[in-house]
Parts: C-alpha cells; structure tokens; sequence
C-alpha cells in the first residue's frame, strides 16, 4: 500500500479522514498537542512549524501523497493569536506544498469558506476572495503560497462540518445537543448561513480531490441553512424539544473575530467529478 501522510491527524477532520483512507493507504499522521490512537495508523508527533523536523518526517516516510488539515481553526483564536496562528495556517501550509513539490507528489490542503465577506453568495471557485476576519485572511494567503509554490495543489475549501465525537475533537453539535438536552437556551443565528457536510462525507471529498483536482475546489454540502435552522433540524432528527432554541443575530452575540453572513459554496463543479454529500437530515440519522 502507498504511504499517505496525514497532517493534522488528531483534529476533527483528519480523525475522520484516516477512517476512511486507511481502507486504500499507508496511514502515518500528526499531532502536535493532543495526542491520539488510531488503529492501524502510525500517529507521530511533529511540530509542523518547524521546518527542519518537516522536511525530516517527509525524508524518513517517503509519502506517496500528502493531506495537510492541521490547522488553528477557531476564528476568535485566531483574531487574538495573529503571529502564533499564522505560522501553523501560512508558513507550515507552504512549506508543505513545497516539499510535495520538491517530491513530486500529489497534495491536497483544507481551507475554508471564511476566505469570502458573505455578501455575494453562493461562491463558486473564481470568486474573488474578500476575507473578514484573520482566520480567513491568513487560509487565503495560504491557498495563494501553496498555488505558487506547487500548482497541481488540491486547495479544498470546506464548509462547516459536524459529525460524532472523536477521541480528541468535538464537532459543533456536541455541545448542541448537550444543551437542548439539559433543557437550557440555545442562541443560535438566523442570518449566518452556511453549506455544512458531514466529517465523514468531507474525507470522502478529500481523498477525490487528492486523486482528481489540480487547484481549487468547493466541498459544500447541498443545502444553504442558517444556524438557527440547523439548529432546529437537529432537535427534530434527535427528537429533542426544540422549545430553547431562540433565535438571535450575530450583532447581539460579542466575538473577537467578525463573522460573514453567507458563506454559501457552489460546489457543483465537485459534484460533478462524483463528490456526492446526503442531505443533512440523512447525515444527522446516521449519526
């Protein structure tokens, strides 16, 4: 089997990603600050931040292919740790690009939706991208960096994404359904709106852009929701009172990094190449 290294194996997505690409691969992934067990998978420690260790870990394993999901991802984190985010979300992505290239080997990278303002949606890949908050800011001068670095780059940009608990990660719903069940109130917005996946659907989506894209490409889900509506989507497949939920604005919610109102991808151009998300109600029966 070819050896994919997986960069960030200890997150949501990459927890998810090694489930599914252990099938046909190779697995070795990364951590850095939250150690993980994968069955089946060689899980290293690394500091993506440092190149020497990088470019060590690419010499010692030889990876036939490479996806990079490490990531500091919580926008209000980001907003307030600008230089510490920005050399894992910039300067470690580019590295990385440039070592795949270096190999010649394929390289798939997560970014985000938040790369545009919310004002123009749907986005389709050519858009211009505007971002509001740094978070954004710094995954699109990391799509660019990696672009110029090594074009045959898979830049995926994700949506939002939920899914089960992992043994290091919680997705946004956990705490959802936590909530509705202790019977307290959940505010939820009704003017963000967004085209959120799955976990599992999303590593399905990686490993095709991995295999088929040179570039960037949406991995939306099919529906456009607000986060108050999933919100009550959710109350229903789990058959929780929906009775707490209110819905409130993102003006009346204080945060440290802005949020876009509508973010929505068109990602009919991955749907197109068999990149085929279920409905969230479906999604959410699953789990």
């Amino acid at each position: 089997m070819k050896r994919l290294l997986i960069a960030g194996a200890s997150g949501f997505l990459g927890w998810h990603l090694c489930q599914f690409a252990k099938q046909e691969w190779e697995i070795y992934g990364t951590y850095l600050s939250h150690p993980v067990e994968i069955p089946g998978i060689k899980i290293l420690k690394v500091n993506l931040t440092d190149f020497q260790e990088l470019q060590q870990i690419f010499n010692t394993i030889k990876p036939a292919a490479v996806i990079h999901t490490a990531a500091h991802s919580q926008p209000n984190f980001c907003q307030t740790h600008p230089e510490e985010s920005h050399a894992v979300n910039v300067t470690a992505s580019c590295n990385i690009a440039g070592l795949c290239a270096d190999n010649s080997i394929p390289c798939a990278f997560t970014s985000t939706d938040l790369v545009f303002d919310g004002l123009n949606a749907p986005y389709c890949e050519n858009d211009s991208v505007c971002p509001v908050n740094i978070y954004g800011e710094q995954k699109a001068i990391a799509e660019a960096g990696m672009l110029e670095r090594y074009p045959m780059t898979a830049v995926c940009r994700m949506p939002l994404m939920f899914g089960a608990e992992t043994p290091t990660a919680k997705s946004f719903i956990q705490p959802f359904i936590q909530t509705l069940k202790d019977g307290k109130g959940l505010n939820l917005f009704i003017d963000e709106f967004r085209t959120p996946v799955s976990g599992k659907t999303a590593a399905k989506g990686l490993l095709l852009a991995l295999e088929k894209v040179n570039g960037i490409i949406h991995l939306g889900g099919k529906e456009r929701l607000s986060r108050y509506d999933f919100g009550v989507l959710l109350a229903e497949v789990f058959e929780l009172s929906a009775s707490g939920i209110k819905a409130c604005r993102q003006q009346d919610v204080k945060m440290a990094a802005p949020r876009p109102a509508d973010v929505s991808l068109d990602s009919s151009k991955a749907f197109a190449l068999g990149y085929q998300p279920l409905s969230i109600k479906e999604e959410l029966r699953m789990l």
